[in-house]
C-alpha cells in the first residue's frame, strides 16, 4: 500500500542542496526547474556536466559550486538531494539530514528517502504527480506520457481560470462552497 501524502513544494522559497552533477544530477536538476524556474538551488560536485552548467545560465537561482561535499554545505538547507555513485557517502549525509531534521532524498535508494520526486504531468496550471512508491519510476515515466499525449484538452488552464473566478465570486461558508464548486464539476466524473 502507498502510504505517501503527496504535497506540491514551493521549491522557490526553499533553500535546496543537489549533491552530485553527473547524470542522475542532471536529471534531478532539470526536473526541479522544469518544474519551478525560480527554485533555489546550490549543487555541489567536483565533476558537473556541461549540461548543468548551461541550465545555471537559464536559472541564476541555480549556484554550481564545483569541489567535493562538505558538512557545512547542509547548513540552512530545507532540501537535500543525493546524486551521486557514493552510498557511504549518501548513508552518512542522510544520518546527518535526519538528525538535522533536513528532508532528503538519495537517487534509487528509497529506503534513504523522505520523499520521492514523483513523474510530473502539467497542462497550465494543472499539475498531477505519480508516484510508484519509489518502485518502478520508470512506470511512473511511461503514465507521464500517455496521459500527456490523451487525457486533457488544450482549454484546461481556461476552464481552471474561469473555476478560480467563480470560486473568488462565492459567498457562504465552507461547506456551501464545496457544495457549488462540487455541482460545477460533477461533469467530469
Amino acid at each position: 500500500m502507498n502510504t505517501l501524502f503527496p504535497i506540491f513544494v514551493k521549491f522557490d522559497q526553499l533553500p535546496i542542496l543537489v549533491v552530485g552533477g553527473g547524470n542522475v544530477g542532471l536529471e534531478k536538476t532539470e526536473a526541479i526547474f522544469n518544474n519551478c524556474p525560480d527554485a533555489n538551488v546550490i549543487l555541489v560536485a567536483p565533476f558537473i556536466k556541461d549540461e548543468i552548467v548551461e541550465t545555471a545560465k537559464k536559472h541564476p537561482s541555480l549556484q554550481l559550486i564545483k569541489r567535493n561535499f562538505e558538512w557545512s554545505d547542509m547548513e540552512k538547507k530545507a532540501i537535500i538531494i543525493c546524486t551521486t555513485d557514493n552510498k557511504a557517502l549518501h548513508q552518512e549525509i542522510y544520518t546527518k539530514a535526519r538528525a538535522e531534521r533536513i528532508l532528503i532524498n538519495v537517487a534509487d535508494t528509497p529506503h534513504l528517502c523522505d520523499f520521492y520526486l514523483s513523474s510530473i504531468v502539467q497542462k497550465g496550471d494543472l499539475k498531477i504527480a505519480i508516484s510508484t512508491n519509489g518502485k518502478s519510476p520508470t512506470f511512473a515515466k511511461r503514465l507521464k506520457e500517455v496521459l500527456n499525449e490523451s487525457l486533457f484538452s488544450e482549454n484546461i488552464n481556461e476552464l481552471l481560470e474561469n473555476l478560480g473566478k467563480f470560486r473568488e465570486k462565492l459567498k457562504g461558508d465552507f461547506q456551501h462552497k464545496v457544495k457549488a464548486l462540487n455541482d460545477l464539476t460533477k461533469a467530469l466524473k
